[in-house]
């Protein structure tokens, strides 16, 4: 029973957004290619269908995720978006999703990638991701990318969320990342601009920025992360 209260305690910190992510992921994985791209008959004409089940053939042969090119299909047509403009909209998410495997690296798993195409819509660069890899080679990209995006929708400055991101990349735990996310949401709901919260924020995390002078890595848990 404390194990299960945990894992839901878990869930509910790495927030909304990440959480979707993961649920859209498993979904996808219980779900077989032709059922995904069933969904598409009757909700979205012709040859506008054909044009998205090809893009969705073909980034499964890339071995892209499929579904978040799927939903956005189906979220247009739910909007009476105009077929063209659907089109336009999966095909730039699967660039996007190219985009960021070429910045992560070819291992990324599907979770990072659609965390990566968000970040990279809130305004990151394709440098600004391979840069967050660099910083993080043995860390899951999951949680700092959906940060970067969240820290954008809630106002901050993109070039200033980006900033953030990489500052603590080398030492901050997924948990410190949700932290700070949380911790800025609430300033800014208590009357603080986004970029002067975003700053107080980081500002509290200095031993996260600041560099190790024994070779070490200090995590948020203050861990030392070894070097290999």
């Amino acid at each position: 029973m404390k194990q299960a209260s945990a894992r839901v305690g878990f869930l509910a910190s790495i927030g909304m957004a990440v959480f979707l992510l993961i649920a859209a992921l498993l979904l996808m994985a219980a779900t077989p290619a032709a059922a995904q791209e069933s969904r598409l008959t009757g909700r979205l004409a012709e040859p506008a269908r054909g044009q998205v089940e090809a893009l969705v053939a073909a980034a499964r042969a890339a071995g892209l995720p499929t579904e978040p090119l799927i939903d956005r299909a189906l979220e247009g047509a739910a909007k009476g978006a105009a077929p063209n403009l659907i089109v336009t909209a999966v095909t730039r998410l699967r660039d996007e999703l190219t985009t960021v495997r070429g910045a992560f690296g070819v291992a990324a798993a599907p979770a990072e990638l659609i965390a990566g195409a968000s970040a990279l819509r809130a305004g990151a660069s394709a440098e600004d991701l391979a840069q967050l890899r660099s910083l993080r080679p043995e860390e899951p990209l999951t949680v700092a990318a959906a940060v970067l995006a969240d820290l954008v929708a809630a106002g901050v400055p993109a070039d200033t969320a980006v900033g953030a991101v990489l500052a603590i990349a080398p030492n901050a735990a997924d948990a410190d990342y949700v932290s700070f996310r949380r911790n800025v949401q609430r300033d800014i709901a208590l009357g603080a601009s986004p970029a002067a919260a975003l700053g107080v924020r980081l500002r509290g995390l200095g031993e996260l920025t600041a560099s190790p002078a024994d070779g070490g890595t200090t995590t948020g848990s203050g861990r030392k992360r070894q070097k290999p």
